[in-house]
């Protein structure tokens, strides 16, 4: 089942796609047409939905190819397969995100195509001989195999197990932390595993190695303590001035028993803060804080820290912060200094974890009942740009709800025209506000998430922040929703856009589909993070459409593919319903396809029978429940 799911790459559903609607005779000229390539053994699941997004590496297809672009192949046998694609091709995904490769499994003829720069496609191999060599033991790693992306670390035998974890869970996590491949290994394969020490070979870029390693390195710390001095100079010399500013490095600093607690937090939420928000890699093994970043991640890294402890001791007041670019100050009224805090500093602390930033409240002593407003105290936030952004309106929507005025007195609505981060506005009318926000907020965070863009609500104005796609689109978005209150919404111009995905679904299947009230649609928004509704085209017919600046992938739960994925099984579920042989009957005129595409079609039809006895026991049940 994993092979069947995992095969298809994004490319091939487009040729699907396009082969179909030159059958229903309403194929659109697009420039630069794309060649179709002989079927290979791929699934075909999703090929009754007209796709009009990306692939997810989209973005990165825009750009100019490199020079030395080109595409290698590898002949692997039945078991590598297996091996290389992992369950659910998340294995092949891996290994692909972290070389920057694009990678394609033909599963029939057992080939593994590599397309990417020239140093792109050795990763890629490099990586996936490795992944494979697994599977018949310790992966033998010669002097060749360091392209500058590889960190060699020792652990004391006592450890591997532990740094393993059950079934080789803890590596993995690690892995997908800090997008790394990692596995133990025999340098220049020699050595048995009668050995003190374990070779752990780690894969990736200068950041996402260092973390991986420091992270590991915490670990065997907890697991034989004193390791780590043993070590200590070969881990701080590593990769020393080996990144693009030239200036990588690691700083220390040694902790009491009572501070570490202190800096790492509950659940070490504190470390993730100073990490995310300072952008450099925190790390605690043992007593020892390590900081490694380039010069300037580091410095804030250890100014976050010193300012995190000194609160310890009473009021922080940051000199020239004015002249700062990772901060921002926001002035919070007395009365509302505890709502926005929050009991035990719960409040600050959510804010923290979603928005990767450091915040608190600074004043001198002099400053006490003065400011904004006939009393307030600044709320320091620091972090990058986006995070430092969303944290600060956030803060203003609580201001607002205790203090009405307080930051929306007089503002009025603003469309930029900036390319880059800049903030757009938006009031709202009458009962809008209120059908923006949604139960709890769904509705805004929906938006949010889809649009890529940061969306808060300050009073009855809404704040758009982002880039200038992103502003856009959310803007979009929030005037297609509005619309929806009077009446059917159409939607033009979809196959130029880069964020929608374009579904016919037949019309018995609508209301199953849409669910009562809409409620499936939600359910289905929810899961995969994407923004969902039935409009009109052109020529005032009614599609679907799923709408999000993530293209998502076959593996991944989120983004339009994944979307996709949900409601051709909807569609799929209610002709079963309905009584499978008028499937094909009771789809709309305009997906329907030519005789030779059917029986094509019929040829690949078991691709799509995986798990027969439970499906037909999850559709009795929802019958049941209709």
């Amino acid at each position: 089942q994993g092979l069947a799911f995992g095969v298809r790459q994004p490319n091939q559903t487009r040729q699907i796609v396009q082969r179909a609607a030159e059958a229903m005779g309403r194929s659109r000229s697009r420039s630069g047409s794309r060649k179709s390539r002989k079927s290979r053994s791929r699934s075909r699941k999703e090929s009754r939905s007209r796709s009009r997004s990306q692939s997810p590496s989209g973005g990165d297809r825009k750009n100019k190819k490199p020079d030395d672009y080109g595409v290698d192949t590898m002949k692997i046998t039945d078991d590598d397969a297996a091996f290389i694609l992992g369950k659910g091709g998340k294995t092949k995904e891996k290994v692909a995100r972290v070389s920057e490769a694009e990678i394609e499994l033909f599963e029939r003829d057992l080939i593994l195509e590599i397309r990417g720069s020239k140093m792109q496609r050795r990763r890629a191999k490099k990586y996936a001989e490795g992944v494979m060599a697994q599977r018949t033991g310790p992966v033998s790693i010669t002097s060749d195999y360091d392209d500058g992306d590889l960190t060699m670390l020792q652990i004391p035998q006592e450890a591997v197990g532990f740094v393993t974890g059950r079934a080789g869970n803890f590596l993995r996590s690690i892995e997908e932390q800090w997008c790394t491949l990692m596995f133990f290994c025999d340098v220049g394969g020699g050595g048995g595993r009668n050995k003190d020490y374990e070779k752990l070979a780690i894969f990736g870029s200068i950041r996402g190695r260092r973390g991986a390693e420091l992270l590991v390195l915490s670990a065997v710390e907890t697991k034989v303590p004193g390791y780590f001095e043993k070590i200590r100079e070969d881990v701080l010399g590593r990769d020393k001035g080996k990144d693009e500013t030239e200036t990588w490095g690691t700083d220390t600093m040694t902790f009491q028993d009572d501070e570490l607690s202190y800096a790492l937090g509950k659940q070490g939420g504190t470390r993730r803060k100073l990490e995310k928000s300072s952008a450099a890699v925190v790390q605690y093994v043992g007593h020892n804080a390590l900081f490694s970043g380039t010069r300037e991640e580091r410095k804030r890294a250890r100014e976050y820290m010193k300012w995190l402890f000194e609160q310890l001791e009473g009021p922080v007041y940051v000199e020239n912060w004015e002249d700062r670019d990772d901060c921002t100050c926001v002035d919070v009224p007395s009365d509302c200094i505890g709502y926005i805090t929050g009991a035990r500093r719960a409040t600050l602390g959510v804010m923290e974890e979603e928005w990767g930033v450091l915040m608190f409240f600074m004043s001198k002593s002099e400053d006490k009942g003065k400011g904004r407003g006939g009393g307030s105290e600044k709320l320091i936030i620091f972090g990058p740009t986006r995070g430092r952004r969303g944290a600060e309106l956030k803060v203003m929507s609580g201001v607002e709800t205790k203090t009405p005025g307080f930051f929306t007195k007089g503002v009025r609505e603003k469309t930029s025209d900036e390319r880059g981060f800049d903030t757009d506005r938006l009031i709202f009318k009458d009962d809008e506000l209120s059908y923006s926000l949604g139960k709890q907020g769904t509705t805004r965070k929906k938006l949010e998430g889809a649009a890529g863009a940061i969306l808060e609500y300050v009073g009855h104005v809404a704040f758009i922040a982002g880039d200038g796609k992103q502003r856009k689109r959310c803007m979009e978005f929030l005037k297609w929703l509005l619309a929806q209150r009077r009446g059917s919404v159409t939607v033009t111009n979809v196959s130029e856009r880069e964020d929608a995905t374009e579904m016919h679904v037949p019309e018995n299947c609508k209301g199953w589909v849409t669910g009562n009230r809409g409620s499936e649609l939600r359910r289905m928004e929810a899961e995969t993070g994407t923004y969902m509704f039935l409009a009109l085209d052109e020529r005032g017919d009614e599609r679907l459409i799923i709408f999000c600046h993530d293209a998502g992938s076959k593996v991944s739960p989120h983004g339009r593919m994944a979307a996709e994925r949900l409601v051709n099984e909807m569609i799929q579920e209610k002709l079963r319903d309905d009584g499978g042989g008028r499937g094909k009957d009771s789809r709309s005129p305009s997906r329907r396809r030519d005789r030779s595409d059917s029986r094509d079609r019929n040829r690949r039809s078991p691709s799509r029978r995986r798990s027969p006895s439970r499906r037909r026991y999850n559709s009795r049940s929802r019958s049941n429940r209709r």
